[in-house]
């Protein structure tokens, strides 16, 4: 194996203590060689690439030892992998499936064999790339998605560039031509080592690297260096050549952020004809750069080379026609809605032209990526860490083809040494020197039986994994139970009130049930306009756009000491809790009309509209006006938006409303015994029950309960309910509508 040297770009994270306690392990030791690959997305993107051992275990037939190899089950992520996510075959099983192999065109049936080849009672589902790395002669295998290495396996002249890096770095990496993975690009590279002794990897056109050694650190050592080298390499190239993709057209703006905000909701509403889906926006430096130059058009129609890129990213992505600077936003909204019928023609005629009756039906024809020169990338997926991750894979796609602009020394010419024969070489689509994969091959991967099969296996999504939740008044009682309850379903939750530490300490629980990634907090005054755009711009920004709004915040004045309210108390209770609910629909409205998606409202208003009593005549009257604006605005944000409430009877539990002074005053008012030693939440529980003795199922209402109601009103099992105010008050007869 070749010498290993300092690195310049990675660094070597092998720890000898860590490896050591790992000793006589050898699943441990590949989960830790795996782990480490996959800690630098420069190394490779999530999901992507795959590591193995072969090892020795005790057949539990026989008891002696057999050769097994341990490889990265189907949909695994090598940086987060655990040793009960690779997958256990039998080596001689493996090796006896060349004899039932009948050819190219039929080398899909070789992976029912995988199952059958599996070791004891391992149930892991293979990778289609199993026997690239069981016909393999080196006992540790790293097959890995480098941009760098990319980079040169994507270039028109990549095949002359890998000789030229062999020569400066006296490297052995040999160049296989672009096979789809499977079992005859497995027999390929098996060959390509046999032909070349000495090997020490072999770049893939149009695809990846492949390294190994005999041990783990050496292969590790190997896998880094080889990719750290490259990556020296391509710097190198492109510090010499300068501006890439053609030089800058369209500078990135400076209220980029803004801007982004501002379209977002209706970028994501053009991209969910289809299904809806939640939006991730990047402008690092690389993106804004492709997206405002000269070339980011023609290369964005090429689509992306890896097979990893495009199974998520799609063929290729959408490129937006705007100028920045000379267009303003309103030509980009009308743009968006234009060209996004254009791009769904497009790939359904890409369908078209090259499925076959057994193809897997069309998916979706929306892009999930969106390149808007002067704003940069967005990228859309079932939830918000799926679309952040499109988006991630996109920007390699952007390094891949920078680095094959680096590499450019001359014209292309064919035959390319991406294509086995000369024949093939014209399905292979270039510009410059960036060479994409043929559409044939694109579509053979994207609609493969295989990948259909790996996304059937997947668990069913949850109800709310599409859906963005904006909860005000969720930092406790009710609206607390209400984020943590749509957490647990799967929605992008952010949590709002005016309470930021509770605001915050309650996003974090709803991280806790679902992922951190799903929420986020922020400070909201209900009766602020401006605050109130605040946070819509803010969920807006972390999620593209919104489903669902709950508003559980609301006040209730206590009088002074005549028994009496104030003017100014009076007013402020009409001003959060009725006029802050409609200041809440105008500053959404705008979002639910740029999405054009179903979406949902539901308020909360009390049973005390109905029931007078006094000494509330405020609380009671503001929430009599909120039912009726319940109302009003189910017929005026209609048909898109439902709007509907809940009426609590009194919910003490978790209740902001009812501190320790109310408790007690209300306890006195009904003559309920209590001793002042008693905790508040002691205190709390009695008052509920003495008011559960008033309902007819005489249990207490507990926040809980609303947020149950709350949820069904936002979800689709109530899709055609709107403009109800549904009771949650245990059967109180006095608030009976009359």
């Amino acid at each position: 194996m070749h010498e290993v040297k300092g690195t310049t770009c990675l660094k070597d994270l092998w720890s000898e203590e860590q490896a050591r306690a790992l000793e006589g392990n050898p699943l441990s030791l590949l989960r830790y060689r795996s782990n480490l690959l996959g800690a630098d997305l420069r190394i490779t993107n999530f999901g992507g690439g795959n590591t193995s051992s072969k090892i020795e275990l005790p057949d539990p037939f026989t008891g002696h030892p057999v050769r097994v190899l341990a490889v990265k089950g189907s949909g695994g992520d090598i940086g987060s992998i655990t040793e009960s996510g690779f997958a256990l075959l039998y080596l001689d099983r493996l090796e006896s499936l060349k004899k039932l192999y009948r050819g190219e065109k039929y080398e899909d049936e070789m992976v029912r064999y995988y199952p059958l080849s599996a070791f004891g009672e391992n149930r892991v589902a293979a990778s289609i790339d199993t026997p690239l790395h069981a016909f393999l002669p080196f006992l540790h295998v790293d097959h890995l998605h480098p941009d760098w290495a990319i980079a040169l396996a994507a270039s028109a002249n990549g095949k002359s560039k890998l000789e030229e890096f062999n020569r400066e770095f006296d490297r052995r990496i040999v160049w296989v031509p672009w096979q789809r993975p499977g079992f005859e690009l497995a027999l390929l590279i098996e060959k390509a080592v046999k032909d070349n002794p000495g090997a020490e990897g072999l770049i893939l056109g149009g695809h990846g690297l492949f390294t190994w050694g005999m041990t783990q650190r050496e292969c590790y050592l190997n896998s880094v260096h080889t990719i750290d080298q490259m990556g020296e390499f391509i710097r190198t190239h492109q510090a010499k050549k300068g501006s890439l993709f053609g030089g800058i057209e369209n500078a990135p703006l400076p209220d980029r952020q803004t801007i982004a905000a501002q379209i977002l909701p209706a970028l994501r509403g053009a991209v969910s004809s289809n299904r809806r889906v939640v939006g991730h926006y990047a402008d690092v430096e690389d993106a804004l750069d492709f997206a405002g130059s000269k070339w980011a058009k023609d290369l964005s129609a090429l689509g992306t080379s890896c097979p990893d890129h495009f199974l998520r990213t799609r063929v290729c992505p959408w490129f937006v026609n705007w100028s920045p600077g000379k267009e303003d936003m309103k030509v980009l909204k009308a743009r968006i809605q234009n060209e996004v019928a254009d791009y769904r023609a497009t790939y359904k005629k890409y369908y078209e032209e090259w499925a076959t009756p057994d193809s897997p039906k069309l998916r979706d024809s929306n892009p999930s990526v969106v390149v808007i020169p002067g704003l940069g990338l967005f990228g859309f997926g079932k939830n918000k860490k799926e679309a952040r991750i499109t988006t991630e894979f996109f920007v390699n796609a952007i390094h891949v083809m920078a680095g094959a602009n680096a590499l450019e020394d001359g014209e292309v010419t064919h035959p390319l040494p991406q294509a086995r024969t000369s024949e093939q070489s014209q399905n292979f689509t270039q510009f410059h020197n960036y060479v994409a994969l043929p559409r044939s091959e694109a579509f053979r991967i994207e609609y493969w039986a295989l990948e259909e099969a790996k996304l059937q296996r997947m668990p069913p999504e949850a109800e709310f994994s599409r859906k963005i939740a904006l909860v005000i008044g969720g930092a406790s009682g009710i609206g607390r139970e209400v984020a943590l309850l749509l957490g647990r379903r799967g929605a992008q939750v952010v949590v709002a009130d005016f309470d930021m530490e509770g605001a915050t300490r309650t996003s974090q629980e709803v991280g806790a049930v679902s992922s951190a990634e799903f929420v986020a907090a922020t400070m909201v005054d209900l009766s602020s306009s401006e605050s109130l755009s605040d946070a819509v711009r803010f969920t807006i920004s972390k999620f593209s756009g919104i489903d669902i709004v709950v508003n559980t915040a609301a006040i209730y004045p206590v009088p002074g000491a005549d028994g009496e309210l104030s003017e100014a108390q009076w007013a402020k209770t009409f001003l959060v809790n009725v006029t802050g609910n409609y200041k809440l629909a105008r500053q959404t409205d705008w979002v639910f009309r740029d999405q054009n998606l179903p979406a949902t409202m539901v308020l909360t208003s009390s049973a005390n509209a109905i029931v007078p009593k006094q000494g509330s005549e405020a609380y009671d009257t503001s929430k009599t006006a909120l039912n009726h604006l319940i109302r009003e605005l189910s017929i005026k944000l209609s048909p898109h938006v439902r709007v509907n409430g809940i009426a609590p009877a009194t919910v003490v539990a978790g209740s902001t409303m009812f501190p320790r002074d109310r408790v007690i005053q209300s306890l006195q008012k009904y003559k309920v015994e209590f001793s002042e030693s008693e905790s508040s939440d002691e205190l709390r529980d009695k008052l509920a029950k003495f008011y559960a003795q008033r309902t007819l199922t005489k249990r207490p209402i507990l926040p809980q309960d609303c947020a149950a109601a709350i949820v069904w009103l936002a979800g689709d099992q109530s899709a055609k309910t709107t403009g109800h105010v549904i009771p949650v008050d245990g059967g109180l007869s006095e608030a009976y509508l009359r």
